[in-house]
């Protein structure tokens, strides 16, 4: 399996079949599991499951990975940006923050991206870590100095 989890490439061995989801009161829902098992064992087994049975155990697999961008655009959405907070439980409240939010998010990564790359030393450091690539931490903090230092928010009480 390729990427997994941003970590490259990875071995794991696969079982698969269809089956019957079915709840009591609803129509029974036709599916494709898998079964995942690391071999080196630093993972544990997981079942996997999808409506699509015409999908290919390797497909549902890769999916599955893929998902891993989408849980940490949440996770960092979450914790820099306050989406989920107490303020935002109402379904309107959903409605008008959540979309404004995660276009702040996509800003903010892009404005970051293009600084980034004409300056190598945009990751911020400490001296017991050192990080390849920055985080969404680091692309706030260097997107908040740049327009900090635009005269338009500089003399701004």
């Amino acid at each position: 399996m390729e990427d997994w989890y941003g970590g490259g490439e990875r071995t794991v061995e696969v079982a698969s079949a269809t089956a019957v989801w079915y709840s009591t009161g609803l129509p029974a829902v036709p599916l494709r599991w898998i079964l995942v098992r690391d071999p080196q064992g630093e993972f544990k087994t997981q079942a996997l499951l999808c409506t699509d049975l015409g999908a290919d155990p390797e497909q549902i697999l890769r999916w599955f990975v893929l998902r891993w961008q989408m849980e940490s655009t949440f996770q960092e959405a979450r914790r820099h940006l306050g989406v989920e907070t107490q303020r935002q439980w109402s379904e309107m409240a959903i409605r008008r923050t959540i979309p404004a939010l995660l276009g702040l998010f996509s800003l903010v990564t892009l404005f970051a991206h293009q600084r980034m790359v004409r300056s190598i030393g945009a990751v911020r450091r400490a001296a017991w870590y050192r990080k390849p690539w920055p985080t969404f931490s680091d692309a706030l903090a260097l997107v908040r100095k740049e327009l900090w230092a635009q005269e338009t928010f500089r003399d701004s009480p």
